[in-house]
């Protein structure tokens, strides 16, 4: 069987943009993905500068800015009252649902010849001075030189090479998170609406769709536990913390729930084995690091392996890639830790939403 150069697990922003990075210059690339087939949910919905610089250099940025939306206002609304608008700093970047990045990400990755291979799965992973050896679910076995993990918050990559994630976690949902429809509700600003009890739930239009995307924080039930998210309880909450009459949410195309976990993996690299993204790290949400850090992981090892690929001494760039990237990841969870903690202080304030983490 054939050697490819990098096997690629994971087919969200990092494993993606890693891809098409080596793929436009010539390595061979394969891209395996546990998923059946492409999701189309909000997730991550915003690229910073940086993630749009990259993507301008792989060729997918005007379809992105095309659809996106910068410089949204957040329309506040406290115990149902309109309190203020407030527009995003110029620099916070592109309103732009991951769905959407992703695809534009396959589709350069296919102009390039390269296409996810979906339902695969990692079970194993062996490797000598000389390349990899990946095994999949079913047996099917994949030969590379090198191997990225990029497969998220639960990365099989990483937890087949035994790496630590170290960090602390909660237990409990912090919030409910959902793409949904709202029929009459105006799509022109991101709505928030927080109550003096302490509730809260946001609508944001996402760009280039009829949905919003949800994030509340979750119903409890008769003992104090949080409710699973569905339609029905974001339309409870919606009801308490908005109080909009008629409005009724529709059409749920993705349901989730988000809890706070500070972690990352103790090393980025085991031999001929690497993490990037979620893989290596994950943190509060605030300021919207998460994804385009990814995005910029993947470009520092998209460099790393071309010079590990062509150069004499393999060894040096990957090494530089994994201080680099540490380094990083502890700054981005302290950063996002402080960030987080800041909007929650914030919106119990009126008036005051999530651009405390942009701050």
């Amino acid at each position: 069987m054939m050697r490819t150069d990098v096997l690629v697990a994971g087919s969200g922003p990092t494993g993606l943009t890693l891809a098409c990075h080596l793929a436009r210059q010539g390595f061979t690339v394969r891209v395996v993905e546990r998923r059946s087939d492409p999701h189309r949910e909000s997730r991550g919905k915003g690229l910073r500068a940086r993630s749009l610089e990259i993507f301008e250099e792989l060729g997918v940025a005007r379809p992105l800015v095309s659809t996106g939306t910068t410089g949204i206002v957040l329309r506040k609304y406290f115990d149902g009252a309109h309190v203020n608008d407030t527009p995003t700093p110029a620099d916070a970047g592109l309103l732009i649902g991951q769905w959407q990045i992703e695809e534009a990400l396959r589709d350069r990755l296919g102009a390039l010849g390269v296409h996810v291979e979906y339902g695969a799965e990692l079970a194993g992973i062996a490797q000598d001075g000389d390349g990899v050896r990946a095994e999949l679910t079913g047996g099917r076995v994949i030969p590379a030189r090198y191997l990225a993990g990029c497969d998220g918050g639960r990365s099989t990559t990483r937890r087949l090479l035994g790496i630590p994630f170290e960090g602390t976690g909660e237990r409990e949902p912090a919030m409910v998170i959902g793409d949904v429809r709202a029929p009459g509700l105006g799509r022109g600003v991101w709505h928030q609406w927080f109550t003096s009890e302490g509730g809260g739930v946001l609508l944001c239009p996402m760009p280039g769709t009829d949905t919003f995307q949800l994030q509340a924080a979750p119903e409890q039930d008769e003992h104090g536990e949080p409710l699973p998210p569905s339609l029905e309880s974001f339309q409870r909450i919606f009801d308490r913390c908005a109080g909009v009459p008629g409005i009724r949410l529709e059409d749920p195309t993705w349901l989730s729930s988000w809890r706070v976990n500070v972690r990352m993996a103790t090393r980025l690299r085991e031999g001929r084995v690497l993490l990037a993204g979620d893989a290596a790290h994950v943190h509060p949400i605030a300021g919207g690091l998460g994804m385009n850090t990814g995005i910029e992981d993947a470009a520092a090892l998209g460099r790393a392996l071309a010079a590990a690929l062509t150069g004499p001494d393999a060894d040096a760039p990957l090494a530089a890639y994994e201080a680099e990237r540490l380094a990083v990841a502890a700054g981005v969870l302290a950063d996002t830790a402080e960030r987080y903690e800041r909007v929650v202080a914030a919106v119990r304030t009126p008036g005051r939403g999530t651009e405390a983490g942009l701050d």
